[in-house]
């Protein structure tokens, strides 16, 4: 079981998205302190594995920015907690110095994500039998196993779900 963070706020706007009321970066609730504590409170029982990120896109800059501080209370406070994202942005684009996701914050955001389900929802390969992402095209990283062999190490559907040690 896992606590979901939506976040609102997103440039990509995939055709056939299950969430485009998300693209619009004043929809919901403002994430204040009260909210990060709901949501630190929420992870405290063993049964939960960690928190999942979607949106959205928890990838856009403004999006990173919130992220980060809130991210760093829960490793903290949950080490062993697992954090996935998913993003319609690519990986290799949130590397690339001079891309619009990449931003002053990402490499943090990315250091605490244990996995990252990146690429565009595409309609046209839209598949419902794939596991934790909608369409063909969409990747799941297993960032830990990625920053160990510096190069991208996909997590396969057969493995169990990546663990912080």
């Amino acid at each position: 079981m896992r606590v979901t963070l939506f976040v609102s706020g997103c440039t990509n706007r995939c055709p056939g998205c299950f969430q485009p009321q998300t693209w619009d970066f004043h929809y919901g609730e403002p994430f204040t302190a009260e909210t990060e504590d709901q949501i630190l409170a929420m992870l405290a029982p063993d049964y939960i594995d960690g928190l999942t990120l979607l949106g959205g896109d928890p990838f856009e800059p403004a999006n990173q920015r919130a992220l980060v501080p809130f991210l760093r209370r829960m490793r903290e406070a949950y080490p062993r907690k697992t954090v996935w994202a998913f993003t319609g942005f690519v990986y290799e684009d949130l590397l690339r110095d001079g891309s619009y996701s990449r931003c002053e914050v990402t490499d943090a955001l990315l250091a605490m994500t244990d996995v990252l389900v990146d690429g565009p929802f595409l309609e046209e390969q839209k598949d419902i039998s794939l596991r934790f992402r909608g369409s063909k095209n969409q990747r799941l990283i297993d960032l830990n196993q990625t920053r160990a062999a510096g190069r991208i190490v996909l997590w396969d559907d057969h493995m169990t779900p990546p663990s912080r040690h």
